[in-house]
């Protein structure tokens, strides 16, 4: 017997074992299994509003339910007939009101793996998604020369998930990345050196892009426009960001949600690496399943 199921096994006999000592409803491994899904589900769910506004927002909520209950508690008559006919108005609100939140929270699961292997979704993209060893050497290269002189940048290097809509926001410049392109791009007081440069591959596509701020709480207030939109951005995308602190000439990165600071030359490397060394193993991936599927077409017609 697996250890999941023994766990079950031995709650629904304690279960069982209680029934026969007090008037309890019968229950099986599988509403055990529901409730300890529920739970996570619960628990994920409130630790996912503690971190955004919709947990000032509820807590709002809250405070408007305690005083309904209040007045049903009183009998304030008045009171509870104004909930009930604001009860319909009061959910499309809420809807309203938490969209930002909710829309979030669907983005983070729509780009988790499993979701593209059980419906096959094809969000992957081809050969042109990797970038050399070259590539990150330039990019490391020019982040820390740009730290030196405390020139600010902003660099999101795209991951599996397409950026395009952010691109469109700042100028094409679709050149092949060095670091001399970097530098010359934050350069201060250049046409091109406010907003984001966006690097898909071996080639920064696009500069100036405007990204989303995080509305995290738990950002530092030391912190600057340039590392809230770093943030901003790795919450609804699986890119790495680099931000170099035009204050500090420090260098951060942003990837899932998460902000490492004043990173040193190795750990933005080993990173960057990461993202190269995933992106490979997946095109292999795609290549497999291609092969597979020629190989059944192939017999098909071999069969016909």
């Amino acid at each position: 017997m697996k250890p999941v199921e023994s766990v079950f096994a031995s709650l629904e006999v304690l279960w069982e074992k209680a029934s026969g000592y007090m008037d309890l409803p019968t229950i099986t491994s599988i509403n055990i299994a529901e409730i300890v899904i529920i739970a996570i589900l619960m628990y994920y769910m409130l630790v996912w509003i503690k971190n955004t506004r919709a947990w000032m927002l509820l807590k709002g909520l809250i405070v408007i339910l305690v005083f309904v209950g209040m007045a049903v508690i009183f009998q304030m008559d008045t009171i509870i007939w104004i909930a009930k006919n604001i009860m319909g108005v009061a959910i499309t609100a809420i809807v309203v009101i938490f969209q930002p939140e909710m829309r979030k929270a669907l983005e983070n699961l729509g780009r988790k793996n499993f979701l593209a292997s059980i419906f096959g979704f094809d969000f992957v993209k081809g050969d042109a998604g990797k970038f050399s060893d070259k590539t990150i050497n330039e990019m490391v290269k020019a982040c820390y020369e740009m730290g030196k002189v405390k020139t600010g940048a902003l660099i999101v290097v795209e991951d599996e998930i397409v950026l395009a809509e952010y691109e469109r926001t700042g100028i094409a410049v679709d050149g092949i990345l060095t670091s001399q392109l970097l530098i010359n791009i934050f350069e201060k007081n250049t046409p091109l050196h406010d907003g984001a440069v966006i690097v898909r591959g071996d080639r920064v596509v696009a500069a100036t892009c405007y990204l989303p701020l995080s509305d995290s709480l738990s950002i530092s207030k030391d912190l600057g426009t340039r590392h809230r939109a770093a943030l901003g951005i790795s919450e609804v995308s699986d890119s790495l960001t680099i931000v170099v602190s035009e204050e500090t000439g420090r260098v951060s990165i942003a990837i899932g949600g998460e902000l490492y600071r004043n990173v040193d030359a190795e750990f933005l490397k080993n990173k960057l690496a990461y993202i190269q060394k995933r992106e490979q193993e997946v095109t292999k991936i795609e290549l497999l399943k291609r092969r597979l599927k020629d190989v059944a077409k192939n017999r098909k017609k071999a069969g016909q």
